[in-house]
């Protein structure tokens, strides 16, 4: 029985496959770059939802925003702290204060030096309540900030936070002067310090930077332009790296890799990702709020199934909260494909005939295919799931505006999540403590433990390695067991460019760097 589901879903979803793919027939499957030409494009799946960079909270916009800005501390192509626009770094030996020694020379893309007059600057919109913005959540525990120098500045916590140095690196340098012009200016007209200076921002369409040529670092890059292109649609992202409109694609569908096995003019990149799939349930309504119902939906869904169907065989079963590639990883025992076992369960939450259900997505060719699996998997319980999708903005918004769980439509999110502070803490706060529903956080299903909130708050307290490492470990297994997700894979990250390509990257978290871009 399970082999023909399997089948049908491999033979239906090809469908979809095929006819998302139809633009790729009868291309050369050749590349072409022009002489001279110091252009580059990169296609991706998603759009931008917005440029403030103390304001965003998807890779996408993350990835590049980071294209243009940089922060005290960075990271590296492991996600592990580098130094950035601070040459080094202290930490007092009781862990509360943060002395920050600043480089010098170095210029916005404005014109304006930075100092710490201008951390400062950065500082101080951050804490206004005011301006609302999610950063705040990095500074959660810093009390104050005090300038030291000219290019020194110190950072006073309320109490120890192990993930802090992580946190500085997620707070990326705007211009004092862009600052003084207040949010509106900021979210269109970004002004930092990086490798590339903003030239445009078509919301839908495209993203322009170009290279920044008074870069404190120095000459980084001989691209002297970068176009990211949204291209959700799976078969236009290949069409476009064929026939040379596009030369770095990500992510590149995993049925598209074997074409490309012998290609002289393109490489397919695979690398280790912390990024999880999953779909969060909503606890907060009344078909959810049973444990069994969960625990059933879990058993109802084939994970192997959904790796070979959805991600072509590039994933693995996510046996936890976040990835193996993730610092305090615990594997956990993942959850069964057993249909007669999830039946089960959902008579003795008294749901024996089912319910309708509704899942939200974006509207990528990845995300509808995972959708329409899940439905499938779900209609062997009777649960009878409406797709709905969304462009990206749109979608966030309709997550993230509610502002208590009573007000909350969605149901079921088919989504993923990476770190990008590269931490334990970014994988599991902000999805899994009570103080971190939507509008706050990301714990869209509204999980509400305070035990996990706690040993969340406990964990961050801690020096030693080892206790966090426990704490962690503790988390995770509560959490797996309570299901509030349906925990489905973790990736392997896929990109393809051209062979005239070199330098561009793309980091655990799943976010693309171009700081080095060469063309050769």
């Amino acid at each position: 029985m399970k082999k023909f589901t399997v089948l049908v879903l491999i033979l239906t979803l090809a469908l979809i496959s095929a006819a998302c793919s139809s633009e790729e027939a009868g291309t050369s499957g050749k590349t072409k770059k022009a002489s001279g030409d110091k252009e580059i494009t990169i296609a991706i799946d998603q759009n931008f939802i917005t440029l403030d960079p103390h304001n965003a909270g998807d890779t996408v916009s993350i990835f590049g925003i980071r294209s243009m800005y940089e922060g005290l501390v960075s990271f590296d192509q492991d996600m592990n702290i580098v130094p950035a626009l601070a040459e080094s770094y202290e930490v007092s030996t009781d862990g509360l204060n943060y002395t920050f020694k600043l480089r010098e020379d170095i210029k916005f893309h404005d014109g304006e030096p930075f100092n710490a007059e201008a951390v400062k600057a950065n500082y101080d919109r951050i804490m206004d309540d005011a301006n609302n913005l999610s950063a705040k959540r990095s500074l959660k525990f810093v009390e104050s900030m005090e300038i030291v120098g000219d290019y020194e500045v110190s950072f006073k916590l309320t109490e120890p936070f192990s993930a802090m140095i992580n946190k500085f690196g997620m707070i990326p340098m705007i211009s004092p002067k862009a600052i003084e012009q207040g949010t509106k200016y900021i979210e269109t007209n970004p002004v930092g310090t990086g490798t590339f200076e903003f030239v445009e921002w078509k919301q839908g369409t495209t993203l322009e930077v170009k290279k920044y040529a008074d870069y404190w670092g120095g000459d980084q890059t001989n691209i002297e332009k970068v176009k990211f292109t949204p291209v959700p649609e799976n078969g236009s992202r290949v069409a476009m790296l064929k026939t040379g409109e596009a030369d770095f694609v990500y992510p590149m569908p995993q049925q598209d890799v074997k074409q490309f096995k012998d290609s002289k003019d393109v490489k397919i990149n695979e690398s280790p990702s912390s990024i999880v799939r999953y779909v969060s349930i909503n606890t907060f309504m009344d078909q959810y709020k049973d444990l069994k119902v969960r625990q059933a939906m879990n058993l109802a869904v084939d994970k192997e199934a959904y790796i070979q169907v959805v991600k072509s065989g590039y994933g693995h079963v996510l046996d936890s909260t976040m990835s193996s590639e993730t610092q305090y990883y615990a594997k956990q025992e993942a959850y069964e494909f057993d249909v007669e076992k999830a039946k089960e369960l959902m008579k003795e939450a008294g749901y024996e005939k089912g319910f309708e259900a509704e899942i939200w997505g974006n509207t990528s060719s990845e995300s509808l295919k995972g959708m329409e699996f899940i439905k499938q998997q779900l209609a062997q319980i009777d649960i009878d799931v409406k797709i709905k999708s969304m462009e990206e903005g749109t979608l966030s918004d309709e997550i993230y505006t509610p502002a208590k769980p009573e007000d909350a439509k969605v149901q079921m999110w088919y989504v993923s999540w990476s770190p990008s502070s590269g931490d334990a803490d970014g994988a599991t706060r902000s999805l899994f403590s009570n103080e971190y529903f939507p509008p706050n956080g990301a714990n869209t299903a509204y999980y509400d433990n305070d035990k996990v909130t706690n040993l969340i708050k406990e964990a961050n307290t801690k020096t030693d390695p080892k206790e966090q490492e426990k704490i962690y470990h503790e988390i995770q297994s509560t959490v797996f067991q309570e299901a509030p997700w349906i925990f489905l894979a973790t990736d392997v990250n896929l990109s393809a460019q051209a062979n005239h390509l070199e330098g561009v990257y793309v980091a655990p978290d799943g976010s693309i760097n171009i700081s080095k871009a060469q063309l050769k």
